[in-house]
């Protein structure tokens, strides 16, 4: 990707980077700190209540119909109008919003000409937003991002459109995933929800083998120098996939690493990562998703999934759940 951009004539038009995650130490940590304070513990904890009260609204939705398509009508309005509230993108666009991105994620892998195209796309979507918060700032992330300096310098539309695109990608498609999968594993263990039913405060606690056992991000990375892998040889250029849910059901690290475990000793998964590139957004994810627990817990009848219609599976960058019909006693 580096090396076409880099032969791109003077006066091309600007192709957006999902900054800072395609950076390494030291240019990384000056694109991410700036991030950090959006997305920090305390910043996040402000917005449970508001979080809550979507989700809830939601359920009420759908609870007299006995059924429901969950992905639709739950698992992707509720992060994805989070995060536009949050990022100060206007909610009347999510289905515009939510169409580009699902482009993005399924014909990513090796386009590398076609992912610059579908950048510059999503750029396009939010470039109005992100002219009108420069002159007429509001209480959101665009208008806090146009506030920064990076190097001493003040934040240009090229910076804005680059983290724009990775908040962008990052907010509108992953967190859907993950409460996907999880209540797909709800729903097939009936006995756990009677038991997080009854103990609510065992939510948090279930919520980390939740994602652990249904870890479901595949991040990319760049081979920096030649090496060999359990007999696979990797030269610098080339491209690999990290597929953490494969390490979070590691039988060395998890007995029975398959197995939903509420009482696992060690369930210390690394579903968002570790290292500089650990999941900016993984506290926000936390909550999105202890929240919709304890609501769906709390409000619900006790839910399956409907035999009629089984769970339809996607995989790619985020792995998950395209369509999922839940059915419950009214």
């Amino acid at each position: 990707m580096k090396a076409m951009l880099a032969s791109l004539p003077p006066g091309a038009p600007h192709i957006p980077q999902p900054i800072p995650i395609t950076l390494d130490p030291p240019e990384h940590t000056k694109y991410r700190q700036p991030l950090q304070k959006v997305f920090s513990p305390k910043t996040i904890s402000a917005l449970r209540d508001s979080i809550r009260e979507l989700a809830g609204d939601l359920i009420k939705a759908i609870k007299p119909d006995g059924r429901c398509e969950f992905m639709s009508a739950v698992a992707e309005p509720l992060p994805v109008q989070v995060f536009l509230k949050m990022l100060g993108l206007p909610l009347d666009r999510l289905p515009e919003y939510r169409a580009i991105v699902k482009e993005h994620m399924e014909a990513i892998d090796g386009d590398r000409e076609g992912s610059m195209r579908r950048l510059q796309t999503i750029a396009a979507a939010m470039r109005d937003t992100l002219l009108d918060r420069r002159d007429n700032p509001r209480d959101d992330i665009i208008s806090m991002l146009w506030k920064l300096e990076i190097d001493g310098q003040p934040t240009t539309l090229a910076d804005m459109e680059n983290y724009g695109v990775l908040l962008f990608i990052a907010g509108l498609d992953t967190v859907m995933n993950g409460m996907g999968l999880a209540m797909r594993g709800l729903a097939v263990d009936t006995d756990l929800q009677r038991k997080l039913r009854a103990e609510p405060k065992l939510i948090a606690e279930a919520a980390e083998e939740m994602l652990r056992r249904y870890t479901f991000t595949v991040p990319m990375r760049v081979v920096k120098r030649p090496v060999e892998l359990s007999g696979a040889k990797m030269m610098p250029g080339d491209m690999v996939k990290l597929f953490l849910p494969a390490a979070d059901l590691d039988a060395k690290e998890f007995p029975q690493p398959d197995v939903y475990d509420l009482d696992r000793e060690n369930n210390v998964h690394i579903a968002f990562g570790v290292g500089p590139h650990r999941c900016l957004g993984s506290h926000l994810a936390r909550v999105e998703l202890q929240v919709l627990y304890e609501e769906m817990l709390a409000r619900m009848p006790e839910f399956r999934l409907d035999p009629d219609h089984p769970p339809v599976f996607h995989g790619g960058h985020v792995i998950g759940i395209e369509s999922m019909h839940l059915v419950w006693d009214v």
